[in-house]
């Protein structure tokens, strides 16, 4: 199993080369060179626990990490997660199903990939020697799940863009008041499209790269999206079989790296239904599957700040199969976006439909669910209640815990959520790094923090 970039113009990488580079050298973003196929996998994968399951899958795109090894991976990996099922697929009636992604240290589901990413990244400065500087952007909570998965690890240092005042109060503290020596929260002027660009202007001076050993934590490294995946089996090895050949996946998604998981888990031969693309007021995805047409425009600042984007950095992956493996062509098609321009693109695969939600609804979503099924919902999962299929079973994807936005939840239900590792934040001193959104200032500030 090697890894191509999208855009052609690198090398095929093993597994663990495409996790250490993160973005490929020319600007690509690595895929495998073919997908397995799960089908006949399913039924003897349905025993598993969550730890057991991910380490059968992430081994088939691994050869170079032994079976075992990856058992313990996973296995550490998954046990910082405040519930035995890791992912507890929660039934709100007969048609609608939640999958809680929010139990594990940051109580968002980017740690299911983070929390493995961190011990990948621990296992190659181990073999390696070689210290690693780890590189993000973030709209929120991506930059804690990553934090998370590599404070107080030696030989890494962590740095994490975020847009300053654009992400939630409680998503900048699990980023700035960890203590940890090897962690640097760093706000930097203007959106999360600019800090991702900066990130990967970074990524684009290959002398820089090597300078420092650079390796990108965002979504566009392969790992986070294959780490992905094992969630969308694990619910679905849960739906009554008679569900789940047209079972509609639900996601909220602004990068749209969590619902690429699950439609390449489709590719690779799991059967449902359909994926929705659930989108806030930042709707580019909900425009491009309702038109076919992808241009970016203002990022708007809502109640779902880590879907306050413009720019779907996960969208070349798709784009990819989209333009049928045509390495030359993605390259193009990503240069006018880069651009701002306009682009007209193929049909989206019919498994996808999209639906947004305008700030104004979010709280009244939240309440919905709230007085209908006694169920407390985050701004982002809320944005997936709306447009609910009516003849087949929905799997929402809760992508955060409703206590990290505490004020918009208790407007909406009248209750403040509250978390203990949450409540113990509020008096820990922020420690940031702001910088201009520049590659420049970033090189420069990683550069002197070296050690």
């Amino acid at each position: 199993m090697l890894y191509i970039s999208t855009r052609g113009q690198t090398r095929p990488h093993t597994f663990t080369e495409a996790v250490e580079a993160g973005l490929a050298a020319d600007g690509g973003l690595f895929l495998p060179e073919t997908l397995p196929s799960l089908r006949d996998r399913l039924p003897a994968w349905s025993s598993l626990s969550y730890a057991e399951l991910a380490a059968e899958f992430l081994s088939l795109f691994a050869p170079d990490i032994r079976r075992e090894e990856w058992a313990e991976l996973t296995q550490e990996a998954y046990q910082r997660f405040d519930t035995p099922e890791v992912a507890p697929l929660h039934r709100l009636d007969e048609r609608t199903y939640v999958l809680e992604l929010w139990h594990g240290p940051t109580l968002a589901f980017k740690d299911f990939a983070l929390q493995l990413l961190g011990l990948l990244y621990k296992r190659q400065v181990k073999l390696s020697g070689k210290r690693l500087a780890v590189l993000g952007a973030t709209s929120g909570d991506t930059g804690s799940a990553a934090i998370h998965g590599c404070m107080g690890q030696e030989g890494i240092q962590i740095f994490i863009l975020y847009p300053a005042g654009r992400v939630a109060p409680l998503q900048e503290r699990q980023m700035a008041c960890t203590g940890a020596a090897n962690v640097f929260a760093m706000p930097v002027p203007g959106t999360f499209d600019d800090a991702q660009r900066v990130v990967k202007d970074c990524f684009g001076d290959p002398a820089f790269v090597r300078e420092v050993n650079l390796s990108a934590v965002n979504s566009i490294n392969i790992a986070r999206v294959l780490a992905q995946c094992v969630y969308y089996l694990w619910a679905w090895l849960r739906l009554p079989e008679a569900d789940r050949a047209t079972a509609e996946f639900v996601v909220p998604t602004g990068n749209f790296g969590n619902v690429l998981a699950g439609w390449l888990c489709q590719q690779m031969g799991m059967p449902c239904g359909s994926f929705r693309v659930a989108t806030n007021q930042n709707d580019i995805l909900h425009r491009f599957f309702t038109t076919g047409d992808y241009q970016q425009g203002e990022v708007l600042p809502s109640h779902a700040p880590s879907m306050d984007i413009q720019a779907a950095s996960n969208f070349e992956r798709y784009l990819y199969y989209l333009l049928k493996g045509d390495q030359a062509k993605v390259s193009q098609v990503m240069h006018c976006m880069k651009r701002g321009e306009r682009v007209s693109l193929p049909p989206a695969a019919s498994s996808f439909r999209s639906s947004r939600m305008s700030d104004d609804e979010i709280p009244l979503a939240i309440r919905k669910v709230w007085e209908q099924h006694r169920y407390v919902i985050d701004p982002h999962t809320a944005c997936a209640f709306t447009e609910m299929a009516k003849d087949r079973v929905s799997v929402v994807l809760s992508t955060a815990s409703p206590a990290k936005f505490p004020e918009i939840v208790q407007v909406a239900t009248e209750a403040e959520p509250l978390h203990p590792t949450l409540e113990a934040l509020k008096n820990r001193p922020l420690m940031t790094h702001p910088q201009q959104a520049t590659d420049v200032a970033i090189k420069s500030f990683i550069r002197s923090h070296q050690s």
